[in-house]
């Protein structure tokens, strides 16, 4: 087992106990700055900078136990951001949520739509979009949907 495994194994369980799971763990040897460990999290909900510290602060007590990396290094933790990617699987969690889909199957000629996800009932997916200035809810098959991210509203 490699140290970014044995760190990912130490830090997987107590984080699962706060609502958080482990993206990636990478450890830069080299960096520029001096060595550095990057801790990826996610979570359903949105994550903020108090949560970043709380959990750094979680790691870095964990890590002062069992570290298996010689010498100083940066602990740097952060989350997949306000754009992360959705699994298609869970996009009923996400209902209310502002979305970037790529569709397998063009919509009026368009791959690429953005919207708030409105509904998810019986394999069809609602989205609200914003056409020509006024809002419309239009409706695509679930399985039409390629991949997934939140994206920020303007």
């Amino acid at each position: 087992m490699n140290e970014e495994s044995k760190v990912k194994s130490l830090i997987e369980a107590p984080l699962s106990e706060l609502g958080y799971s482990v993206v990636s763990v990478i450890y830069h040897p080299n960096s520029k700055d001096g060595p550095k460990l990057e801790v990826t999290i996610d979570r359903d909900e949105p994550i903020s900078l108090n949560q970043i510290v709380e959990v750094s602060e979680k790691i870095s007590a964990i890590l002062d136990e069992d570290d298996p990396f010689p010498g100083a290094y940066t602990l740097d933790v952060s989350s997949l951001g306000a754009e992360k990617p959705v699994a298609v699987d869970k996009l009923p969690s996400y209902i209310g949520s502002y979305l970037n889909l790529h569709l397998s199957h063009p919509y009026k000629g368009e791959n690429i739509l953005e919207g708030e996800l409105v509904a998810i009932k019986d394999g069809t997916l609602t989205l609200k979009l914003k056409l020509k200035g006024r809002a419309k809810d239009i409706e695509i098959p679930l399985k039409d949907v390629d991949r997934a991210r939140l994206a920020i509203k303007f």
